[in-house]
């Protein structure tokens, strides 16, 4: 988050077996037969995800109730408790809203994702400026940039990790690129802005999940706890000029949305080393405090530890 830089079945690591294969293809035709049905009866089917994943499953459970605990000490256990279960449910949700992203119409999307300040960008792609945006895993980030294609005339290329699952990989590389996007596996990235430099775009980046150990550079006291950042965005922005928002989503009401572009660095060719990153930390980090239950607490976020030295404060 539509044309690849590559074929989806080549980008996905690994061979599956036969009855892997049977099984994947299995499965994905009865997920584009749910996707069929309408939302409100996908999330009555939520419900018994939740239950399933979180009583019967406990997916991740322990992850996330130490990620939780560790990233707000001041909490008492049970404004934990609610959290881990308000997210959880936000999960069972998240996941029939993938599932409809194979039928969901232009028009019902438009009404489910909003756009407070869509101007700001269109005001910069208008001028002939590519951007890039800094979009977490927070809320439906899926949606999120389905959404912006509907808004922009504009190419979007979404840099993502692809599936080892090469078969739900190509089914999820048609989902996202129903509406004008490209998907665009994270080791092709410099190819696919080198070949569209000349056409005015907007790169998107997730940037909030931990990067391998051997690229754990930046460090800073996020939510109570060191944690590793990605420098390449900070990177990409600064040798090609491109302004850089920070693609802030909120959760209305189960199943709606409300995205607002807010400004990290418009000319980041000026900016301070890791300066960017910093600031995109920062509002992250506000977000997360804020409304705590949407981001994807299931990740194993904090995986890796540093040097303490390495590491910066946060305002």
């Amino acid at each position: 988050m539509i044309e690849q830089q590559g074929n989806p079945s080549e980008t996905a690591s690994g061979h599956l077996s036969f009855a892997s294969r049977m099984a994947s293809k299995a499965g994905i035709f009865i997920l584009n037969t749910l996707s069929r049905l309408p939302l409100s009866l996908l999330y009555f089917f939520a419900g018994f995800i939740y239950i399933l994943i979180y009583y019967v499953l406990g997916y991740r459970k322990k992850v996330v109730r130490e990620n939780l605990k560790n990233a707000f000490p001041d909490k008492k256990p049970n404004e934990l408790k609610q959290i881990e279960k308000a997210y959880f449910r936000h999960l069972s949700r998240i996941i029939v809203e993938i599932f409809k992203m194979r039928t969901i119409t232009p028009k019902e999307l438009g009404e489910r994702v909003r756009f407070k300040n869509i101007d700001l960008i269109r005001a910069y792609l208008d001028q002939d400026q590519s951007i890039m945006l800094c979009s977490p895993h927070y809320g439906n980030w899926e949606w999120s940039v389905m959404a912006l294609g509907l808004q922009v005339k504009n190419h979007i290329y979404t840099i993502y990790k692809p599936l080892n699952n090469n078969i739900f990989d190509r089914w999820f590389y048609q989902m996202r690129n129903r509406y004008g996007n490209t998907m665009v596996p994270m080791r092709n990235t410099l190819r696919a802005i080198k070949s569209s430099e000349n056409e005015t775009t907007i790169f998107c980046f997730a940037n909030d999940q931990a990067p391998p150990k051997e690229e754990s550079h930046y460090w800073v006291d996020f939510l109570n706890q060191p944690t590793s950042f990605h420098l390449g965005v900070e990177k990409i922005a600064q040798k090609t000029k491109r302004p850089v928002f920070y693609a802030s989503m909120k959760s209305i009401r189960k199943g709606y949305y409300e995205m607002e572009f807010i400004p990290i660095s418009l000319h980041p060719e000026e900016a301070l080393p890791k300066e960017i990153t910093h600031s995109y930390a920062e509002k992250l980090q506000s977000t997360l405090i804020e409304e705590p239950p949407y981001w994807l607490w299931s990740h194993k976020r904090w995986k890796h530890k540093p040097d303490p030295s390495l590491v910066q404060p946060l305002q």
